[in-house]
């Protein structure tokens, strides 16, 4: 076992993917319950098929959900982590929560979505009506290409209820992305949870991205791939290589971390990384993009000065939080370890309770975005109001 449970209030154990009873030894980390929902974070080097059915096992009799996703890589008690299996466990002493599947996400209904969270939010209520906070987690298949859809069909339902999420990821590999539900494990599909605590939450999303004053504008494109073709009517990957005064032959992931374009919605910039080049020169990203669209390149700001203080600022009225749960897309993790900066950032996690995920992007609200960390920060149940 590499991690262990530090907070009663939100309950971790991690153990190395290749560990011969990886459940079991996850059950002992996370220790008694009963628990609302365990959430697992698993490596695409374990065998996520039999750890799901065997998370079942361990903790369905107990009335818990239990749901899953690969990863891009782990956030774990000492930061970033590779090649583990991460549990999460909400304890029912101050969690109520209430899943709901998205199992086609090619078939997305905006009506019956909005109509089934509002049952779902007031059955939620329902059951714990003296506890007022509340937020809801998502977990997507990765290489689905629907979270834009996904997010903006489910804001309707929620209402002022707060969403974080994130895209499950394999490695560096793109290859094919799980999520779980009670031990069904799933592609091109959704799992939500709706939480309800006595504990004050508040969720939020930040990245380390200034604009500058280049941009360039979407003139072809595949929106429903999410491949852009042409851009200020050149070919893609040569003319973003040209702006950045680089060889298009060299462009590689590092390039596409270091050099993120944002978009402006609503008076803000929101990041759309991009995610690799093809063969042919067509750019591919990882959240919507459409003819017409105007990119600004951004700079980043140093990535452990501003994690820091975004940190700190979540402390409320010198309360920090007990445990702040966290997806953090994967061109974070790769910029921080070209620039020998992961080290760095593991010990302000470590420092401020962060566990989670690295993802293939980030949902908050009803948008998804690249290159975040996007969470919920939890307080003790006597804490602020937030």
């Amino acid at each position: 076992m590499t991690g262990t449970a530090k907070t009663q209030i939100l309950r971790q154990a991690q153990v190395t993917a290749d560990d011969a009873d990886p459940v079991g030894a996850l059950a002992l980390g996370l220790g008694k319950g009963p628990f609302a929902l365990v959430a697992l974070f698993v490596s695409p080097e374990a065998d996520f098929h039999a750890v799901t059915r065997a998370a079942w096992t361990q903790w369905g009799g107990m009335d818990t959900t239990v749901i899953g996703c690969t990863t891009a890589g782990e956030i774990g008690a000492d930061g970033y982590a590779e090649g583990t299996i991460l549990a999460l466990g909400l304890p029912r002493a101050h969690f109520a929560t209430l899943p709901v599947v998205i199992d086609d996400l090619s078939r997305i209904d905006p009506q019956d979505i909005v109509a089934g969270m509002i049952r779902r939010r007031a059955r939620l209520t329902a059951e714990e009506p003296l506890w007022r906070h509340e937020f809801a987690f998502l977990m997507i298949d990765g290489l689905s290409v629907r979270e834009d859809a996904l997010v903006s069909a489910l804001s309707g339902g929620l209402g002022p209820v707060p969403l974080f999420g994130g895209s499950a990821g394999d490695g560096d590999r793109f290859g094919e992305t799980f999520v779980s539900i009670n031990g069904a494990v799933l592609t091109n599909a959704a799992v939500l949870c709706l939480v309800r605590s006595d504990c004050p939450v508040k969720v939020f999303s930040l990245d380390h991205l200034r604009p500058t004053d280049t941009r360039m504008v979407v003139t072809r494109a595949d929106p429903a791939r999410r491949i852009v073709q042409e851009i200020n009517a050149e070919p893609a990957a040569r003319e973003y290589a040209r702006l950045l005064g680089k060889d298009p032959e060299q462009l590689s992931a590092f390039t596409f971390a270091a050099h993120p374009v944002v978009v402006r919605f609503g008076g803000e910039h929101h990041v759309r990384s991009i995610q690799r080049v093809l063969e042919n020169g067509d750019l591919v990203f990882y959240s919507a993009i459409d003819e017409g669209l105007v990119l600004t390149l951004a700079e980043p700001d140093d990535m452990p000065d501003h994690l820091s203080r975004e940190m700190a600022a979540l402390s409320q009225g010198g309360t920090r939080p007990e445990a702040i749960w966290a997806c953090d897309c994967i061109l974070r993790r790769i910029e921080a370890e070209q620039k020998q900066q992961g080290a760095a950032l593991s010990a302000i996690m470590a420092q401020h309770r962060v566990v989670g995920f690295s993802t293939y992007g980030e949902q908050v609200g009803g948008m998804h975005v690249n290159q975040t960390m996007t969470g919920v920060a939890i307080y003790p149940p006597d804490g602020p109001e937030v």
